[in-house]
């Protein structure tokens, strides 16, 4: 699954524009390297995404096409450094 895709369907980010922005501006990395918003993510890459008040980082766990609202969470893990 693209990165822009699994943010959206995660409910990380609530659009995907918002995804590819984020991706193209480099505030998005898998595994230590900024991505564009095609690069494909599998299960157990470490996502980083930049926001101004601070980094969030997080495990993907499971990669689904669609979930509900209440399942969007099961999809990663946010890791705590």
């Amino acid at each position: 699954m693209r990165i822009d895709k699994f943010l959206k369907v995660s409910r990380i980010l609530k659009r995907r524009t918002l995804a590819q922005e984020a991706c193209d501006g480099g505030r998005v990395k898998v595994n230590g390297r900024s991505v564009k918003p095609s690069c494909k993510i599998k299960e157990n890459d470490i996502v980083e995404l930049g926001f101004n008040s601070g980094t969030v980082k997080f495990r993907v766990l499971q990669i689904k096409e669609t979930v509900r609202k209440e399942e969007a969470e099961s999809l990663y893990e946010i890791i705590v450094e």
